[in-house]
């Protein structure tokens, strides 16, 4: 597809524009702090039969499950929100709830959950709960009701009104707003690794910065971000087949 093609040319110029970018600040920095791209890319290779590989398959297997884990809560909770008696139930929670840091929970967490995975499957799938299910009851909200009685009309029941109206009316903000939370999920991660833990991402970082291996710290990075931008163009595909609509 001429679409398809064009966007991953996109994807090459501008990841070869970064790669210019840092290879030339690296130059004229001359820091250790900042090796050049070609050396970090080629201890990124090596060490992906040294252990990085494992690595990265933690890190993305915990945050597929906090994302999956906030989905499963955030748009059900999210779409029932269409109807006012609920909304107007589920909204001063979400007032009150939302505002809060809660990456400041991580400790409380850890206290209940130890400090295995499942702490940090909760905290990332908390924190991404409320940004999936902000924008889900805001889409389930704003739909317009003539939709509603169009199909009312026709003899639907309540569960025709979700799975033929509301829930297709939505599913391109949830995406968007899954797009959105593959960054904060990333973020946390790496805060969620960075202690009590001996695998992910988030340790492998850390304990090549303790070390000053600026080398592999910057493969660790690198790292990171390919698993966020796997995640992200996953998401991607997901969406040109769910909404060919949009």
């Amino acid at each position: 597809m001429p679409g398809s093609e064009e966007k991953r040319w996109g994807y090459v110029v501008a990841g070869a524009v970064l790669f210019i970018i840092w290879h030339v600040l690296a130059y004229f920095v001359k820091s250790p702090a900042l090796p050049y791209p070609s050396t970090v890319f080629a201890a990124f290779i090596a060490q992906l039969g040294e252990g990085l590989a494992i690595h990265m398959a933690i890190s993305a297997c915990r945050a597929i499950y906090s994302i999956l884990l906030a989905l499963s809560l955030a748009i059900p909770i999210g779409l029932l929100c269409h109807e006012r008696k609920i909304d107007r139930f589920i909204a001063p929670f979400l007032y009150l709830l939302y505002p809060i840091p809660h990456i400041v929970l991580l400790p409380l967490i850890i206290l209940l959950f130890g400090i295995g995975d499942v702490s940090k499957v909760i905290l990332i799938g908390m924190i991404v709960f409320f940004q999936i299910l902000v924008t889900t009851r805001d889409a389930a909200r704003n739909i317009d009701e003539y939709y509603v009685y169009s199909l009312l009309s026709l003899g639907a029941d309540k569960k025709d009104i979700y799975r033929h109206v509301v829930f297709p009316a939505c599913l391109p903000k949830i995406l968007t707003a899954l797009r959105i939370s593959v960054g904060t999920a990333i973020a946390v991660l790496f805060f969620a690794e960075s202690f009590a833990t001996t695998t992910g991402l988030g340790y492998l970082i850390m304990t090549a910065w303790s070390r000053a291996d600026y080398v592999s710290l910057y493969a660790g990075i690198v790292a990171m971000a390919l698993l966020g931008f796997s995640l992200y163009m996953a998401l991607e595909v997901i969406e040109r087949r769910l909404c060919r609509w949009v």
